[in-house]
């Protein structure tokens, strides 16, 4: 294989991260990792600049005649076939609503024809990462979640992202599904947590970090935690079991803070009789990274492509 390379790249809500990847040994070309903030609300010739620029940057540290193509870790709404971004209704990247974000790019960096660029959903994204080179990868079937601004997941099989069928929700994800008096994602994320501490206290916190600083001193914080981890284990353990998922990987901020609520979350499991294993995402951030490099796989493509309209 001469083009043995591809660039991984995830884009986050504030933020854009790449980097060059071997795709014979799944391993970060360490010195070529970039990091560039992004305004999501800028005009989309400023957002399509930023990702440009730092994807210029990574291209210039590998032999060009090496790389396959890019690919991307995206959220959506999102075309994931096409490339077209219909990101409405949420504070982040609305201004490239209805742009060929393929287009854009190529055009920006100079593509050439034979040159791929390839996009999957995020979540999906840190997923497959994790059954490639992480926590998932001795194990054919998996679900991962990643606990933060909001409630990501997808089941693997065989790497595969699951999207439909009797095993899973619709749309392969369940940041959807009713929960309490909202959905799931309301519940599982970050601003659910820092919701219900507000309610209880009338303060107002910046992030999880700075509320899992809190549960040294505050039982109240620490309660809030167990019953996070309490209510996260009744949600996901029957889908687990419906899915006969061999192991769980979490990621995410909250992730962070497993020790608050880590152990209530495995004993309500057990409870629920549900027995997989439960892993902390080691990978972290390199996860949406690997796992949209590996969108120039070919065999994985192949095997992806049913998956891509409905995620």
């Amino acid at each position: 294989m001469n083009k043995k390379i591809a660039i991984g790249t995830d884009i986050g809500g504030s933020h854009i991260s790449c980097a060059a990847i071997d795709l014979l040994s799944g391993k970060i070309i360490r010195d070529t990792l970039t990091e560039r903030p992004v305004d999501n609300q800028a005009p989309a010739n400023v957002i399509i600049g930023a990702w440009s620029e730092a994807l210029s940057s990574v291209l210039k540290k590998v032999p060009r005649e090496q790389v396959k193509g890019i690919g991307f870790a995206m959220p959506g709404p999102f075309d994931y076939v096409k490339g077209i971004s219909y990101i409405r209704g949420v504070a982040k990247y609305e201004n490239l609503y209805g742009i060929n974000i393929s287009d854009a790019v190529s055009v920006n960096l100079g593509i050439q024809d034979g040159f791929l660029i390839r996009f999957m959903n995020d979540a999906s994204s840190f997923a497959v990462g994790e059954a490639w080179q992480g926590s998932a990868s001795g194990f054919n079937r998996s679900l991962s979640i990643t606990l933060g601004t909001g409630f990501g997941s997808a089941f693997i099989s065989d790497r595969i992202p699951i999207v439909d069928g009797p095993e899973v929700p619709k749309l392969g994800c369940i940041y959807h599904l009713p929960y309490k008096d909202g959905i799931a994602d309301d519940y599982f994320s970050t601003r659910g947590l820092l919701s219900r501490y507000n309610k209880l206290t009338g303060k107002e916190l910046s992030g999880v970090k700075e509320l899992s600083a809190l549960a040294a001193t505050d039982k109240q914080v620490r309660e809030l935690f167990i019953d996070f981890g309490d209510n996260a284990g009744m949600f996901l353990a029957p889908w687990l079991k419906i899915f006969r998922a061999e192991i769980l990987v979490i990621g995410g901020n909250i992730s962070h803070a497993y020790n608050l609520f880590g152990e209530v979350f495995e004993e309500r499991l057990r409870k629920e009789n549900c027995f997989c294993r439960v892993a902390i995402s080691k990978l972290k951030e390199d996860a949406a990274l690997l796992g949209s490099a590996f969108l120039l796989d070919d065999n994985f493509w192949k095997s992806v492509q049913h998956a891509l309209p409905l995620m």
